[in-house]
């Protein structure tokens, strides 16, 4: 089959829509052994239904995963996808799960592992503010994948801080950190995670070059903006049932510009309580 262009598609994977970063995307159908794509038009656009198979080592899962998101364009990157390809995404998901498989997994509490896809289209965002040395703010960070990847691209001269509100998934997310390639930048201090209402950040380590928001509000947290370092970018979903993938990025002056990225479809930023409570 000849290869086809989409121009912003939609990810259907098992029930659940999720939107493309906002750039092209191709595909060939017979060359991929881990995609079954058919496409089908729904008011008015293009998208397309993505299936997905994968077998064998952590190794080869990996592998085949961060390969599939760059032929479809999501990753552009060399720095990600050696990042992605690094850090194994089956030491962050439940046992028995499918590791490789683009969709969101959820990992108790109500709370979910974003799907593949987004963490690289997150990681894209932010490339230019995660270069060794720096510091990136993760806001919920959940079982410490992306919180990961961060630190990975800071390195041991950097810092990354992770923060969520649920105290065992903090425990969880260490936990895994510690069987991890990053097990060392977590045991040098350059990698952290506490427990804590994200929302309001974690001053200590401010500013950040680097925020990302793994929930969506309703509004931008002032105190996230308060942390977000002059010439620094926030990546974070804003809505309610209609969401979207905000950048904001901060001036030297202290000034803001928003642009938006993509569709999403995000659990809300909130308290602990109404979390654990089913929002």
């Amino acid at each position: 089959m000849r290869a086809q262009v989409l121009l912003f598609p939609t990810i259907t994977a098992y029930g659940r829509l999720y939107c493309a970063p906002r750039r092209l995307h191709r595909y060939n159908s017979s060359s991929s052994p881990f995609l079954n794509l058919s496409l089908s038009r729904f008011s008015g656009g293009l998208f397309f239904h993505m299936e997905q198979f994968q077998s064998g080592t952590s190794s080869s899962g990996k592998k085949s995963m961060v390969e599939n998101l760059k032929r479809y364009g999501v990753i552009s990157s060399k720095r990600v996808a050696q990042v992605m390809e690094a850090l194994d995404r089956g030491l962050f998901v439940p046992v028995g799960s499918s590791a490789y498989v683009d969709t969101p997994l959820p990992i108790g509490y109500n709370a979910t592992i974003s799907a593949p896809h987004m963490h690289a289209t997150c990681l894209q965002l932010l490339e230019d503010k995660l270069k060794p040395g720096m510091r990136a703010l993760d806001v919920g960070s959940g079982t410490g994948y992306l919180t990961g990847c961060f630190a990975l691209m800071v390195g041991a001269e950097g810092r990354v801080v992770g923060v969520d509100h649920i105290p065992e998934l903090v425990d969880m997310s260490i936990k895994n950190i510690e069987k991890s390639v990053a097990a060392s930048l977590l045991k040098k201090g350059s990698l952290s995670l506490h427990v804590g209402d994200g929302r309001k950040g974690w001053q200590e380590f401010a500013p950040y070059d680097a925020i990302h928001v793994g929930a969506a509000a309703s509004e931008i947290p002032q105190p996230l903006l308060d942390q977000l370092k002059p010439g620094g970018r926030m990546v974070i979903p804003l809505g309610t049932y209609f969401q979207e993938l905000k950048v904001i990025d901060k001036n030297k002056d202290g000034s803001i510009k928003v642009h938006t990225e993509t569709s999403v479809r995000y659990v809300p930023l909130t308290s602990r309580d109404e979390q654990l409570g089913g929002f």
